[in-house]
Formats: C-alpha cells, sequence, structure tokens
C-alpha cells in the first residue's frame, strides 16, 4: 500500500496527507535521519533529511524550497537551507545568499504558476517577530489587492525627524 501510494506520488500519514512532487525522500515511516547539526526534532530539519514528506518545489545541496501546508492563496512557497540556522541573524552569508538566490527563482515561478496582484515575501525573525519554526524560512506568498494579509502596522506609524532617522543610520553603520 505505501509504495503504492508513493508511486501515485501522496503518501497517507494520520490526518494529513501530503502530495509528493519528487519521490527521492525516505518513506514517511523511516526512522529520522538527524541532520547534520544535532536537529532531529526540527520539523524543516527532518523534512530536508527526507524524514518527513513535503510537497517539494526545488532543492538543491544548500537550499529545499517546498509548499506551506497553510495555503491562504494557492502558492504559498517555504524557502530554506538544508543545514540548520534558527534565523537570519545567525546565517552565514554564503547560505544566506543561496537562500536569496532560490528565493528569487521561487518568486518568479509563483507569480507565473499562480497569477495576483502581487507577492509578499518574508522572514520572521524570533519569538518578538511570531517565527512559529525555528529554522530559517522564507515565505513567498501571492498576494490580491484587498487580502489584508500581513498587515504591517496595528496603527499608523510615527515618522521620526530627520535628525532622529540620521542618528539611527549611524547606530547601524557602527553595527556593521
Amino acid at each position: 500500500m505505501l509504495r503504492r501510494a508513493q508511486r501515485f506520488g501522496k503518501v497517507r500519514r494520520g490526518r494529513a496527507e501530503r502530495t509528493l512532487t519528487r519521490m527521492t525522500h525516505a518513506a514517511p515511516t523511516a526512522a529520522p535521519r538527524e541532520s547534520g547539526d544535532g536537529h532531529s526534532t526540527c520539523i524543516f530539519c527532518r523534512i530536508a533529511s527526507g524524514a518527513v514528506a513535503a510537497s517539494i518545489v526545488f532543492e538543491d545541496e544548500l537550499t529545499m524550497a517546498f509548499l506551506d501546508l497553510r495555503q491562504f492563496h494557492p502558492g504559498h512557497v517555504l524557502v530554506i537551507p538544508r543545514r540548520h540556522v534558527s534565523d537570519i541573524r545567525s546565517v552565514d552569508e554564503d547560505t544566506a545568499a543561496a537562500v536569496m538566490r532560490i528565493v528569487v527563482r521561487i518568486a518568479r515561478a509563483v507569480d507565473h504558476a499562480f497569477p495576483s496582484d502581487g507577492l509578499s515575501v518574508w522572514h520572521s525573525a524570533g519569538e518578538g517577530a511570531n517565527q512559529e519554526v525555528p529554522h530559517l524560512h522564507v515565505h513567498v506568498h501571492p498576494r490580491h489587492v484587498g487580502d489584508d494579509v500581513l498587515a504591517v502596522y496595528p496603527a499608523p506609524p510615527d515618522h521620526p525627524p530627520r535628525e532622529t532617522l540620521d542618528d539611527w543610520a549611524e547606530r547601524l553603520r557602527n553595527a556593521l
């Protein structure tokens, strides 16, 4: 039964059903392989290792892109580094560049496959930004005018005076 399901691209697991677009990953019943960084409990590490099924759009040595299980609009894709990195604050520049190269390719593919009024591309870093999975991931999400996905500000933001902005810019330059 499992082989038949794999052959047709679907694997049932409890209530969830995930469609595999590539059949190169381990069957979901296989024991999870620990990623090289010891993150066998991280769901994205488990997807990257093939221990958990996902609808994979793209993968290479450094990155992977797959459909988010939650599809507010069809075509919502997540792009991750294969190696466990908690968020953008701890990623090395080579991995970050690899992820962003794939984000660009995925954004173009989403735009082509799921025509929309625009795209949102985002990464939430840490608890204060409501990061739900502590593994760096970038969302590529098709958008439609008036959908109210990701309303950025709960109230109109302040517009600090230029002197304040210049001070903040200097603080950031010094942090680089």
